[in-house]
């Protein structure tokens, strides 16, 4: 079976994302800060994980493959960017500052 993530709360974070499947490129992505991943292991067992920050954005990301969707289905489109673009702009800035040079 698939896992299922589901959201714990309403935080949301974003912040920058890559991925092999669009090599080379970045963008901002908000996400659930907090989530609980449900599924069954190897042996058909049921698994409950809560995860929150990196482990959460990770396992999202992960997720959207299995239905199809990558990060720039996500993304904020004006933050699009090669990986070097990006980090010469705003590598050192917050994400509000990030947000602010980006008119958003």
């Amino acid at each position: 079976m698939n896992p299922v993530v589901a959201p714990i709360g309403e935080a949301r974070v974003s912040f920058f994302e890559g991925c092999l499947s669009v090599g080379g490129y970045t963008g901002l992505v908000e996400r659930y800060r907090d989530v609980e991943v449900t599924g069954l292991d190897e042996h058909a067992a049921p698994v409950r994980w809560r995860v929150s920050g990196w482990p959460a954005r990770i396992l999202q990301h992960e997720a959207d493959h299995l239905e199809g969707t990558i990060y720039v289905d996500r993304m904020v489109t004006r933050s699009f960017a090669t990986t070097a673009h990006a980090t010469a702009r705003f590598a050192g800035k917050s994400i509000a500052e990030i947000r602010r040079l980006l008119g958003l």
